[in-house]
């Protein structure tokens, strides 16, 4: 297990010095491609000071973001997501930093070209280096050796995850249970040997090499499972716990404790965090209002006019949505529709007889949807959420699809991760309404600044390209 945890940390290094290879050599390529007026006349004279404080604030937001390439398994999705997030928060850091200091002046110019081949480099460099330690590990570097006690299909489907992909770098050496069971990969290439009870283990670790112990033994077993796990504590072996959970919840979980009390919860909410939900407040709030200070104005008095010459009636459409845990609030939107009784009740559709013709052109454009910025404002909504719906709607899709409430824990928003991929508009059939809450489900356990940053960049992107679902 020692040479393994220094490997990694040797991995570790070599991944951050290729960084900031990398980091330096985008750097000069841009500042020598770029001529003096683009780049500033002061900057040259403090290129050696600014080089440091660029190391060593990229040293400081690769430790912030922690390197994952080592680890036995890695989607290549969470690789890339890694290197964005990290250069995202470089720029943003650096370019502060800079700004505050006497290191001249850079232009936008400079920062765009630098951060973006510095991204495209840092992503394939990350990938390359990620498929080289598979490689090493296919050929049998690096390898972990892992003893299973226990049997059962949490066990089974782990020793599936550490087999199937070669290049995983684990190396199953048999199991102990009560009798022998079924321990074979998924392709049926590999499996393991039965090497006794669960009381001859310890006996067994005497005589052999192991570098992780994974036990699937009930709790009512712990006279055997506290001296392995003293056991694996004194001979510097790795003791995992598999808790038999996967028959009734086939998803992640996280662990968390309440006093000495260990606690499984289900999920995971970036949002639960004090320090994230203040970010996204304190951003909703400026956003919100500058907008309503500046442009809402003039917008409410040209549209308005409009409203009111299409057809007679109040120029904001003002409905009870369903906002965060389940709360009623009062949503606003400039009025596209003819005044009718069954607004509260009936969903718009593509051809709806109900809509103005103004009314068509402003849910085209989404400029329906400006006054929520109100609801933003005031903290009913939020600029990124789940959107809400009309309490019927709540009512009737809570009963009918699963985990309906939970997009409820966060506050909904003006426009949402499910939107920006396609599930916006009319839900004519319930296939339409499970994808919907699937999105959102998945922004809430997956939420960071930069995600909200990236919606409303494709929110705007959709609005300018036109949207079919818009109606």
């Amino acid at each position: 297990m020692i040479q393994t945890l220094r490997f990694n940390k040797i991995i570790k290094w070599v991944i951050l010095a290729g960084d900031l290879m990398l980091l330096n050599a985008a750097f000069l390529i841009v500042w020598h491609l770029l001529d003096e007026s683009t780049i500033g006349v002061t900057f040259a004279h403090s290129l050696t000071s600014l080089l440091v404080l660029l190391n060593f604030t990229y040293i400081f937001c690769t430790y912030s973001n922690g390197v994952i390439l080592h680890e036995r398994i890695v989607r290549p999705e969470r690789i890339v997501l890694r290197a964005v997030r990290c250069t995202i928060f470089h720029a943003l850091l650096f370019t502060t930093l800079v700004g505050l200091g006497d290191y001249g002046q850079l232009s936008a110019t400079f920062f765009l070209y630098f951060y973006f081949l510095f991204g495209m480099v840092l992503i394939a460099y990350r990938l390359t280096f990620r498929h080289v330690i598979k490689m090493y590990r296919m050929r049998g570097g690096n390898i972990r050796t892992a003893l299973f006690v226990g049997h059962g299909s949490h066990m089974v489907e782990l020793f599936h995850q550490m087999t199937d992909d070669a290049t995983s770098g684990f190396r199953v050496v048999g199991y102990f249970a009560e009798q022998p069971e079924s321990y074979t990969s998924s392709s049926g290439s590999h499996s393991v040997d039965y090497l006794g009870s669960p009381s001859e283990v310890i006996d067994y670790l005497y005589s052999h090499q192991v570098d992780q112990l994974y036990c699937g033994l009930p709790a009512t077993e712990s006279p055997l499972i506290l001296p392995l796990i003293n056991y694996c504590e004194n001979h510097f072996i790795q003791f995992y716990s598999v808790p038999n959970i996967r028959t009734w919840l086939k998803r992640a979980v996280h662990l968390e404790m309440m006093g000495n009390v260990p606690l499984l919860s289900i999920r995971e909410e970036p949002l639960a965090a004090a320090e994230n939900r203040f970010i996204k407040r304190l951003f909703d709030v400026v956003v919100s209002g500058l907008f309503l200070c500046t442009l809402f104005p003039i917008i409410y008095i040209v549209v308005g006019i409009a409203i009111k010459l299409s057809s007679p009636g109040p120029i904001f459409f003002r409905q009870k949505r369903t906002g965060k845990s389940g709360c009623e609030f009062w949503c606003y939107k400039f009025r596209s529709m003819r005044v009718n009784a069954d607004s509260d009740r009936l969903q718009a559709t593509k051809n709806d007889p109900r809509k103005t013709r103004l009314g068509n052109f402003l849910r085209k454009s989404n400029i329906d949807e400006l006054p929520q910025f109100i609801n933003v404002f005031l903290g009913d909504m939020s600029i990124v959420g789940p959107r809400p719906h009309m309490l019927k709607h709540t009512e009737q899709y809570s009963a009918l699809i699963d985990k309906y409430m939970v997009r409820h824990l966060i506050k909904p928003g003006v426009t949402g991760w499910a939107q920006v991929n396609g599930y916006r508009g009319e839900t004519r059939e319930l296939w339409q309404m499970e994808g919907r809450v699937r999105y959102d489900v998945w922004y809430l356990e997956h939420w960071s600044f930069t995600l909200d940053l990236y919606i409303i960049y494709k929110t705007v992107k959709n609005v300018i390209q036109g949207e079919k679902e818009a109606y």
